[in-house]
């Protein structure tokens, strides 16, 4: 069974998360979904997300659409790519933290960078900026 594995903060689901989630899903079988860590949204985009990663969590769960949803590492971030070790990394259109030496670290894993979906209408920072 091929194993895929996506990563992001997910703050508030909408379609174009779906539908990431929908053209992960065409490379493997197994889904796992990384959450990022409060902490870690915070240093990266210098703001806490909306929503707690608890709740981020518990909103992807039951979507039900990953077999495994996960809360991401503080510390190293490959750790979960370590421990899962799946064929294939999907990342966002737009996505650009932590992955700088993904291909290097994981020569073996297939990195795939999925297309966007409607980002002029469905991008976390559009939807938080109207709220």
């Amino acid at each position: 069974m091929k194993t895929v594995m996506v990563f992001g903060t997910f703050d508030i689901l909408h379609p174009g998360h779906e539908n990431f989630f929908k053209q992960a899903k065409k490379y493997g079988e197994y889904l796992i979904v990384i959450v990022a860590r409060d902490k870690t949204v915070i240093k990266v985009k210098g703001a806490l997300p909306i929503n707690k990663e608890i709740i981020r969590l518990k909103n992807l769960e039951n979507l039900q659409i990953a077999k495994k949803v996960i809360l991401g590492s503080e510390g190293d971030k490959y750790d979960v790519v370590r421990k899962y070790r799946p064929d294939c990394i999907c990342l966002g259109y737009d996505q650009k933290f932590f992955i700088d030496k993904l291909e290097k670290e994981f020569p073996k894993i297939e990195i795939i960078r999925l297309k966007a979906y409607k980002p002029e209408i469905y991008k976390s920072s559009k939807l938080k900026s109207s709220i």
